[in-house]
């Protein structure tokens, strides 16, 4: 059977690349510190040893749109082109091509269907921001095998915080009975409190100090149940209005299991959102 050897959640700031790349006067202030955080973080997926990873993100309306949103989505291909044009323009990410792991991703919309999730698959999947930030800071070399899990956190209805646990414990037990000796992580990104396009949207911090402490707490020591009593799809909206990316940070929980404390936590205050990283080795260690 395949082995979980590390469960990784982490904000997406699509920003980093360029601020982590940029030299002399277009450096910015932060971007030292940054790069030092983001690579001490990298070290967690590193010490793993990795062959796969399962990415879980969110589209930003750039493949997926009102015409037809699936609540849950695996990638069933390949290989996946990778950024979108506003992608490139606004943030200076690089175009990029990553493998698909095809058979855990059959495995995945297989036995997900008999577990009870009816997950939508694409075979021509193109991915954003939400998955290859996370494969820049944590494996720029882009060499893994990748399964893409898109969630819907941006177009009502929206499936309720208690459907991303669900389903990050549904993950885990897909993973961990998957017929096959790889070592697998499990990754995924999303937001603590923020907001875009809105007044609170360029603050020295996020957009809700106070929400993303509570944050933090829940998430690094494993209260999926105290999380689960306060955040709801309408509280969602008072830290800002796109703080609903928080519920992938809910379905990781779910993977990491309740009450499993993460190994690695680390955050960072930036100019209107707060980063944090956090990672959990199911085993105890990364060995």
């Amino acid at each position: 059977m395949a082995e979980l050897v590390a469960v990784i959640a982490s904000t997406h700031h699509p920003f980093y690349y360029r601020a982590s790349t940029s030299t002399g006067e277009d450096r910015p202030p932060f971007a030292d510190e940054w790069v030092r955080k983001v690579e001490a973080f990298r070290q967690t997926l590193t010490r793993a040893r990795p062959d796969v990873l399962v990415m879980v993100g969110s589209d930003h309306f750039h493949q997926l749109w009102l015409d037809n949103m699936p609540q849950f989505l695996v990638g069933k291909a390949p290989f996946y082109d990778a950024n979108f044009y506003n992608e490139e323009r606004e943030f200076g990410l690089p175009r990029m091509v990553l493998k698909g792991q095809e058979d855990l991703s059959a495995y995945i919309l297989r036995e997900g269907l008999d577990a009870g999730f009816d997950l939508a698959f694409s075979n021509e999947l193109r991915i954003d921001h939400s998955i290859t930030c996370p494969i820049i800071t944590l494996r720029p070399e882009a060499d893994l095998p990748i399964v893409p899990v898109y969630t819907n956190i941006f177009a009502p209805p929206l499936p309720r915080p208690q459907r991303f646990v669900q389903l990050g414990r549904t993950i885990r037990q897909l993973v961990e009975s998957w017929p096959a000796d790889r070592r697998v992580a499990v990754i995924g990104t999303g937001h603590l409190s923020l907001e875009l396009g809105g007044p609170r949207q360029f603050g020295p911090h996020g957009p809700d100090p106070e929400f993303d402490r509570k944050a933090v707490e829940w998430i690094s020591t494993g209260d999926i149940e105290g999380c689960l009593s306060e955040v709801t799809l309408d509280s969602l909206h008072l830290p800002g209005n796109a703080t609903h990316g928080f519920m992938d940070f809910m379905l990781m929980m779910g993977v990491a299991g309740e009450g499993r404390k993460a190994d690695y936590v680390d955050t960072y205050d930036l100019f209107h959102t707060m980063e944090a990283y956090f990672t959990w080795y199911p085993s105890g260690g990364s060995s």
